[in-house]
């Protein structure tokens, strides 16, 4: 199994563009106290509920005979770790359309449902491996990602500052980071911590857009994309935070 590809993430999610979308329900920001507050316990219901399906799906992955094998059969090599990959962008792309673009609230959330069984598989290789060699990690990945969430959604809902002014820089980053992940899988090296931490720190500014996308940008009507958004950024905060405690252990 390739070492390289144990180190390598899933691509963030596509930012969401809601300006060209046309909702009768008003924004967050320009809605009535009421409707706001709703939304935003919407949002986040969704997002919880989105997290526990992830981790059911994942304890029925791990349930599969010859789980191993499935393991093998998508990070045996870093083609076949590429083409995980370009599946995943695929489905997201299409998950993240349904959440959007759809008027219809059933087919927003099958948009968020497809999203949360593509996680569930593209995070199986590397909970297997943790599982195997560090299972104390998974634990501790998972309680830092949700202390980290929650401190930077206090920050949001605090000061109530908008942070819409990151999308460049986020967008050319989560680029970035991509093409990184392809040309170290193309060329056969490790990306190393450095990109893991800074990775991190890339998540977290994630959460902190998405977040204050929740409060100013999102239409009422949208709170499963938001949770979606949210649900992205999360996991690829959890993926690396626990790619750091892996490499602190080996």
């Amino acid at each position: 199994m390739s070492s390289n590809a144990s180190h390598n993430a899933p691509p963030q999610g596509v930012l969401p563009r809601n300006d060209y979308l046309e909702y009768s329900a008003p924004f967050a920001a320009l809605a009535e106290a009421s409707e706001r507050s709703a939304f935003v316990t919407r949002t986040y219901m969704n997002l919880a509920a989105a997290i526990f399906s992830l981790v059911a799906l994942e304890f029925a992955l791990f349930q599969i005979p010859g789980v191993e094998q499935l393991v093998q059969l998508m990070m045996g090599s870093q083609a076949s770790w590429l083409v995980v990959l370009g599946l995943f962008m695929g489905v997201s792309w299409i998950a993240n359309s349904w959440a959007l673009g759809a008027t219809d609230i059933k087919m927003q959330y099958a948009g968020l449902g497809l999203y949360v069984v593509a996680q569930a598989f593209i995070l199986l290789p590397l909970l297997y491996l943790a599982s195997l060699h560090y299972p104390d990690a998974i634990f501790l990945a998972a309680g830092t990602t949700l202390a980290l969430f929650g401190l930077l959604t206090g920050v949001v809902f605090f000061t109530r500052h908008d942070f819409s002014f990151m999308r460049p820089f986020l967008l050319f980053g989560g680029l970035a980071a991509f093409g990184l992940i392809v040309v170290s899988l193309l060329f056969s090296f490790q990306l190393g911590p450095i990109f893991a931490y800074a990775m991190v720190a890339l998540a977290c500014c994630y959460i902190l857009y998405e977040t204050s996308n929740i409060m100013h940008h999102y239409r009422t009507s949208q709170h499963a994309a938001a949770a979606l958004a949210l649900f992205a950024s999360v996991v690829l905060l959890f993926w690396y935070i626990l790619q750091i405690f892996l490499s602190r252990r080996d």
